[in-house]
């Protein structure tokens, strides 16, 4: 979950940068705003700040996310450096090279665990000015960041990014222990971050 921040002059982007191979630790910047979240309203809501939480419907493709940019951290495959967003093609392939392996063991609460992080942050910031958003919308509907701007009340601009994407295609290419992962989620209403969504 990524939440971005608008105080009117600039934007601020946090991300959840890694969850650690269980998928455990959280960034401290997204601990603070859970923990803290009555002040945070607080001042968001005195400040006018705007706030656009930017989640993922596939939650697995957001746990193949995490642990490659914790391996990444490590490891760091480009040239002796860590990338979580890349600008070509040659680093998304260097990157999506590596097959990681999920704990199937841990594979359902963890997903669980996914979902009630973003049910909490809507609960606790619902007061606030904001605005949902989905990583796959973005991807698939070129009006989205139209509505960015608009909730922003920013001028309309023709947005592009430079970011290549890292894990195109079928999530099967990037895990190792895939069949593991059918296995634990078929019959089971995650089922469908199996196939293909973009």
């Amino acid at each position: 979950m990524a939440i971005i921040l608008y105080d009117g002059c600039k934007l601020f982007e946090s991300q959840e940068l890694l969850y650690g191979l269980q998928l455990t630790a959280r960034c401290i910047f997204m601990q603070g705003l859970i923990l803290h979240h009555k002040e945070i309203v607080e001042y968001f809501n005195c400040q006018g700040v705007s706030t656009i939480f930017l989640f993922r419907r596939n939650l697995l493709r957001r746990i193949v996310s995490l642990l490659a940019n914790s391996y990444d951290r490590y490891a760091k495959l480009l040239n002796g450096t860590h990338k979580s967003h890349v600008h070509s093609q040659e680093e998304a392939a260097a990157l999506s090279r590596y097959k990681l392996v999920i704990n199937s063991t841990s594979l359902i609460s963890d997903l669980k665990e996914l979902e009630m992080d973003a049910v909490k942050a809507i609960e606790y910031f619902n007061s606030t000015r904001h605005m949902v958003l989905y990583y796959e919308d973005l991807i698939t509907n070129s009006t989205k960041l139209k509505d960015v701007q608009e909730f922003l009340g920013l001028p309309p601009t023709g947005l592009t990014s430079r970011q290549v994407k890292i894990h195109k295609g079928l999530l099967s290419d990037f895990v190792k222990n895939w069949d593991d992962v059918v296995k634990t989620l078929n019959g089971t209403r995650y089922k469908s971050f199996l196939e293909a969504d973009y």
